[in-house]
């Protein structure tokens, strides 16, 4: 049996997207295959990101932002937009949840935390 597949998007795949996944990958192991994407990529992961999922033990400083496309949309078992509205490529095949998280763009490691920690209670809460 294969693991199901949780795309979490955003608009710029830098941030809470990287996020997500990030946090995804840490809380729930080989249980689930994690990817992100965003609507119009960055060039980078937001390096506020990067440092406070590094420390729980993960390095994202080096992964780059991607665009979704269609074919992840209906292959993902779970799209999970990071903010609600997002326009997708294709419609969801799978379990669809949107979650409003605010953009993190400009904010330095110690205003992500609070934002690390409510993702990872809507992780452990809706998808655990």
């Amino acid at each position: 049996m294969s693991t199901p597949t949780v795309l979490f998007l955003c608009k710029h795949n830098a941030g809470r997207s990287q996020l997500g996944a990030g946090l995804l990958e840490i809380l729930a192991g080989d249980r689930f295959t994690a990817t992100s994407a965003g609507i119009t990529p960055a060039d980078n992961v937001n390096p506020a990101i990067a440092a406070t999922v590094a420390e729980l033990g993960l390095d994202i400083s080096d992964r780059t932002p991607r665009a979704v496309t269609a074919e992840d949309i209906e292959t993902a078992d779970i799209v999970v937009a990071m903010k609600p509205g997002l326009p997708l490529p294709a419609t969801p095949t799978g379990r669809y949840l949107e979650w409003s998280f605010p953009d993190p763009t400009d904010w330095s490691a110690e205003n992500v935390r609070p934002l690390r920690e409510a993702v990872t209670a809507r992780i452990r809460t809706e998808l655990l």
